[in-house]
């Protein structure tokens, strides 16, 4: 990443200065800093008791389930550096494509867990409902932490999948509640990937990370957006750290007619087996208690449908059912800017994009939208 590159994305120079600083470490020989003399892995024992308290805290959580690998590697890698206190609120099990909901007018259950000698809690909920029930101040005695990390997620979140996506949902929940948050994808792949890329990965992200927690309490860091940090496929390998874009990339929905031949034997919608970091199969209510409390095999069987209901709640022979199943097939990419998140994945680099609250509408598509609603309203006058 050059400084011109930096300049023409116009981002908030606090984390321009984070990037470059790293980029900067990343060209020294990509070896990890020692720790400073003020570390609390540098001082006697007696010390840390007291110092745990001083301490910045930091919430993890993510998207593929607490007992994911690419939350496992991140928690242990933070707890081992031991720059900061870490908590941990996660799914129960995987909720990778619920994008931004919460579970209404039914019971959560919450788990008392650990991973890797931090406190943490699993929940049998959504992304949004571990990160928001974390922040309620029920289950942790800190007041809010300086950092909320959602990930690593099994799979890429570039262009659409960003809607689609828990794992930034859960990093977009902290922000709604004024706390910084960062999330992060691999570009896991399906014939090449293999569980040791989350330990590269978790070392690809630290330096950033400890930039985060450092500027967060200086006051430096960006309070108008998350990042997302989208890792490539073989994360040691990576070009360097590159300020992207979101993209409009996104997959082919496919939905394939299934027979019902099985005897299925639930009436709910659960989620396939992960396929490009996504399960778009449980856009139906997975959230529920019910559903969640549910082991992970019997989660990944495919039940779609059980019984057609009639609107008393009753069985009705007389309806027909019909079972879909849906697929997703890569779709190719028309955008060829360099900058865009998908763009910089494939070609190798570590894609930092920020994600902002607001949805901004180009200039022409207001315009368009504004003629046509005064035309409109002029025909119906």
């Amino acid at each position: 990443m050059t400084t011109s590159a930096v300049k023409n994305n116009f981002l908030p120079p606090g984390l321009v200065s984070n990037l470059q600083e790293v980029l900067l470490n990343r060209k020294g020989g990509g070896a990890q800093s020692k720790p400073k003399d003020d570390d609390v892995s540098t001082q006697p024992s007696a010390d840390v008791t007291d110092r745990t308290n001083t301490k910045p805290v930091v919430l993890v959580t993510n998207a593929d389930g607490i007992e994911s690998p690419g939350i496992t590697c991140l928690v242990d890698a933070l707890v081992r550096q031991g720059l900061c206190n870490v908590n941990v609120c996660a799914p129960q099990s995987d909720k990778s494509v619920v994008g931004h909901s919460f579970t209404l007018n039914e019971t959560i259950a919450v788990t008392p867990t650990e991973v890797h000698g931090a406190t943490a809690y699993e929940v049998s909920g959504t992304p949004v409902d571990c990160v928001s029930l974390a922040l309620s101040g029920a289950l942790f005695s800190w007041s809010k932490p300086v950092l909320v990390i959602s990930g690593i997620n099994r799979g890429s979140s570039c262009g659409h999948h960003m809607f689609y996506s828990g794992v930034v949902a859960g990093a977009r929940e902290a922000l709604f509640n004024g706390v910084p948050s960062i999330s992060i994808s691999l570009d896991w792949r399906n014939d090449e990937s293999q569980e040791s890329d989350f330990k590269d990965a978790v070392s690809v992200c630290l330096p950033l990370i400890n930039a985060a927690i450092r500027d967060i309490e200086k006051g430096a860091f960006p309070k108008s957006c998350l990042l997302h940090i989208g890792v490539p496929k073989s994360p040691l390998t990576n070009k360097g750290f590159k300020l992207t874009k979101q993209s409009l990339w996104s997959s082919k929905l496919c939905w394939q007619a299934k027979s019902s031949t099985r005897n299925l034997a639930a009436g709910r919608f659960l989620p396939n087996q992960q396929n490009l970091g996504m399960q778009l199969a449980q856009l139906g209510r997975d959230a529920s208690a019910a559903g969640a409390a549910r082991k992970l095999a019997t989660q990944r069987k495919n039940i779609e449908v059980v019984e057609s209901v009639g609107i008393a709640g009753k069985s009705d022979p007389d309806r027909k059912v019909k079972y879909f199943r849906l697929e997703l097939f890569d779709k190719k990419q028309e955008e060829e800017d360099e900058d865009l998140d998908f763009r910089a994945l494939e070609s190798g680099f570590v894609a930092v994009t920020p994600v902002s609250l607001v949805m901004h509408v180009e200039t022409d598509v207001h315009v368009a939208a504004s003629e046509w609603i005064s035309s409109a309203l002029e025909v119906e006058q």
